[in-house]
C-alpha cells in the first residue's frame, strides 16, 4: 500500500499527516517542541499515541529510538563515517536488523530485511520540500516501516 506523509507547513508546531493512497488519514506526527529531546509522537485519527520517537538534542551520533507501550521497539542510528555501505543501522526489539539503502542525497531510500524490500520512501514525484511518498509492502508491519520513514527523514534533515 502507498502512503503519502505531508509536513504541514505554517504551523505554530511542526505536525505531519499520514494518508493512504485514497487520500484518509491514519496517522498524525507531532513534535513536541521546547524539550530537552526531540520528541515525535505517533497518534491514531482517534487521538490515541500509537509510537513515540525520541532523539537527544545533544550527541555526537545521530541516534534515535523508537518506543512504543513504554517499551523501546527500535534503534535507528546514523554511521558518522560510512563512505561505504550502509548509512542506517536499524535493530529491532524481536533481534532483526534492517538495512536502509539508496540514495540518500535525493532522498530516495528502501528500508531492507535480509536483502527483501520492506519499504520504498520517495520523494520523486513531489516538488515541494515536506511531502514524500512511503511505498509499503509488509503490511504487516505498516506503522513500524512508516515510523523509521520518518525518523530517516527527519535524521536527513537535521544533517
Amino acid at each position: 500500500m502507498r502512503y503519502l506523509v505531508r509536513d504541514r507547513m505554517l504551523a505554530f508546531h511542526e505536525e505531519a499527516w499520514i494518508e493512504t493512497e485514497h487520500r484518509e488519514r491514519v496517522y498524525r506526527v507531532d513534535r513536541k517542541l521546547f524539550r530537552l529531546r526531540n520528541t515525535f509522537a505517533f497518534v491514531d485519527t482517534r487521538g490515541d499515541q500509537m509510537a513515540t520517537i525520541v532523539k537527544k538534542r545533544l550527541t555526537v551520533h545521530h541516534t534515535i529510538l523508537v518506543k512504543e507501550d513504554g517499551g523501546t521497539v527500535g534503534l535507528v542510528s546514523r554511521r558518522a563515517f560510512a563512505f561505504f555501505g550502509d548509512r542506517f543501522a536499524v535493530r529491532l526489539r524481536d533481534g532483526r536488523r534492517l538495512r536502509i539503502v539508496g540514495n540518500f542525497w535525493d532522498k530516495e531510500f528502501d528500508i531492507q530485511d535480509r536483502g527483501t524490500t520492506l519499504a520504498r520512501i520517495s520523494r520523486r514525484w513531489f516538488s515541494i520540500r515536506d511531502a514524500y511518498t512511503v511505498d509499503v509492502m509488509a503490511e504487516e508491519d505498516a506503522m513500524l516501516l512508516l515510523v523509521l520513514a520518518v525518523c530517516v527523514d527527519h535524521i536527513l534533515h537535521d544533517l
